[in-house]
């Protein structure tokens, strides 16, 4: 479970995030949508810890910023960064001595490197990949710990059809096993089929919070357009 209370987050007199509560359930996705500018990306950097703010966030009921939740939780940023002098399988390899996981997750990380297509390049240095490899590196890193709560700022910018067609099938395996998910994205087409909470954010605040449960033949464009008044994303 993902919890966010009365979160507020300045950049000196700029406000970036405006008191921002919600909740993501264990075993559900949420989608974090918006327009570029919105306050997404402060939000979950928040929750991830990268950036002070006030208010509190929980994780299972951790404190977000205490160890507890630290082990259980990942993040993939929007823009991924590596490490130029570690290959591929190295930044696997880093992760899981990182987060003291046992030998099976060595397995697992062939695995990952496998659906995502990454196996033939596994020697590749980090300084030779292109913007896409990184986000698949960067993905297979954040689902290498098997979270209990996992966020994704953006993830499927730069990933080939195939790779968004492997990380949607990852996301609804990783909810069927109990995982709590917030997606943060501007793209609604990317997650139509995914969200089943949805929260709505512009200029720092949520706009709307919505169940997929309660919206009926609603799909998620039509709320989006409905709450906002057309502003396009």
């Amino acid at each position: 479970m993902l919890e966010i209370r009365n979160v507020t987050k300045k950049y000196h007199k700029t406000l970036a995030v405006d008191n921002v509560s919600f909740m993501v359930n264990k075993g559900r996705i949420g989608i974090l949508l918006g327009p570029n500018g919105a306050g997404k990306s402060t939000l979950i950097k928040s929750i991830a810890g990268l950036l002070k703010y006030n208010g509190e966030i929980f994780i299972n009921g951790f404190g977000a910023r205490t160890l507890e939740a630290k082990r259980i939780f990942s993040y993939v940023p929007e823009l991924p960064a590596m490490y130029d002098a570690l290959t591929i399988k190295e930044h696997l390899e880093f992760t899981i001595k990182a987060y003291g996981l046992s030998e099976d997750a060595y397995q697992y990380a062939d695995e990952l490197m496998e659906i995502f297509e990454l196996s033939d390049k596994q020697d590749k240095f980090g300084n030779e990949l292109s913007k896409g490899m990184m986000q698949k590196v960067s993905i297979c890193c954040g689902l290498l710990i098997k979270p209990s709560v996992i966020l994704l700022d953006e993830p499927m910018v730069g990933l080939d059809p195939k790779a968004i067609k492997t990380l949607k099938e990852k996301i609804l395996q990783l909810k069927e096993q109990g995982t709590t998910i917030l997606l943060s994205t501007h793209m609604l087409e990317m997650v139509a089929e995914l969200w089943e909470d949805l929260f709505i954010m512009n200029q720092g605040n949520i706009m709307g919070t919505f169940a997929k449960e309660n919206v009926g033949n609603k799909d998620i464009e039509q709320i989006f357009f409905d709450m906002t008044g057309g502003e396009n994303v």
